[in-house]
């Protein structure tokens, strides 16, 4: 065991992959003698040489483009667009091609490529070096969407993504690069498209992915001061959703709050909330929650934090539910199974 980084553990799942597997090449902007901006890539040319790891040109749709020319011919490219905001100019080759190849072939060609994209916030950065748009590739039929928020996971997401047969879309939490933990590599987590619970609790369900996972985390903590007891879920597979783990908890707990760093407002989260209710209507407390940034375009450097959703921000969403659950619960002071067991009697529902 050893504790690393989660930009060493993403290093080192393409340096084994490279290793592995012949076919598999890495590329983008300055990711080659540079290492990439984040170092991510760094030292994986000087291995693996200039035809395994190398710089493209600034043109991150030629990028994308290339890439799905190269797993056409059988080859497996890991490419980066190094910052978020930066992968937009590639969208359309997203969209058009790299989702849609093989439905297009009736499953002839498969496309087994990984788009790296460092998102979110935190980081003191700028205008298009901030953004999170997992929801507009989460909404994309035929890509999967992954993020980690452990270095274990980083690791293990990456290997299974570079692995599989469908285009990964895999979202890196650029502020949560230098989050340290004991990981003995190689290592496998959870299948790639299954949520894990990070923390089990009795009283809320708190649903995060990707760099909002360690605020739930410590939001948990904090809320023990409170008399609550709050389980997070970490999502780590936007696309597809692991309905069976995040409706197990949320059955169990009553409540739920889901976070994420984008806008509020038709963010991935209104999906997630979506599903919970439909799932989940008749054992409910209280309406479920979203907490994300605002919907304004991302503010600078020095104000980011007012936007970034916080420990703060949380608990004051896990307090409302405390106060819905008083205002519009039917079942009085009775245990919440019993009151769940009443209610899906009365309408049929779970049969």
């Amino acid at each position: 065991m050893a504790e690393i980084t989660m930009g060493r553990a993403l290093n080192l799942a393409l340096r084994d992959a490279l290793a592995e597997d012949p076919d598999v090449v890495v590329y983008g902007e300055d990711v080659g003698p540079l290492g990439g901006v984040f170092r991510v890539t760094d030292g994986l040319t000087a291995e693996f040489g200039e035809d395994r790891c190398f710089d493209s040109p600034l043109a991150e749709s030629g990028i994308v483009g290339t890439a799905v020319g190269m797993a056409m011919q059988g080859l497996r490219p890991v490419v980066e667009m190094q910052f978020d905001a930066f992968g937009y100019p590639a969208f359309q080759q997203v969209v058009s091609h790299v989702a849609k190849m093989r439905n297009r072939t009736r499953g002839r060609l498969e496309l087994p490529l990984v788009i790296r994209i460092p998102y979110g916030g935190g980081i003191g950065g700028v205008e298009h070096h901030s953004d999170s748009s997992e929801a507009y590739y989460a909404h994309t039929p035929g890509l999967r969407v992954v993020t980690p928020a452990t270095p274990a996971d980083a690791y293990s997401l990456l290997r299974e993504a570079i692995a599989c047969p469908d285009p990964v879309v895999f979202l890196e939490p650029k502020r949560r690069y230098w989050s340290k933990a004991e990981v003995a590599t190689p290592v496998r987590t959870e299948p790639m498209d299954r949520a894990v619970v990070r923390r089990s609790g009795t009283d809320v369900t708190l649903i995060s992915y990707g760099p909002t996972v360690q605020t739930a985390l410590d939001t948990a903590e904090a809320a023990r001061e409170e008399g609550w007891d709050v389980e997070v879920v970490d999502l780590r597979s936007l696309a597809p959703f692991d309905d069976a783990t995040v409706t197990t908890s949320v059955l169990r707990t009553g409540r739920a709050v889901v976070t994420h760093e984008a806008a509020t407002f038709a963010g991935y989260g209104a999906e997630v909330a979506a599903r919970v209710t439909e799932h989940c209507f008749h054992y409910l407390e209280a309406p479920v929650l979203r907490v994300g940034g605002f919907d304004i375009p991302y503010p600078p450097p020095k104000l980011e934090h007012h936007h970034l959703p916080g420990v703060d921000r949380l608990l004051d969403a896990i307090g409302r539910l405390q106060w819905e659950s008083d205002w519009v619960s039917p079942v009085g002071s009775r245990p919440r199974e019993e009151a769940g067991a009443g209610r899906r009697h009365r309408t049929g529902v779970g049969s």
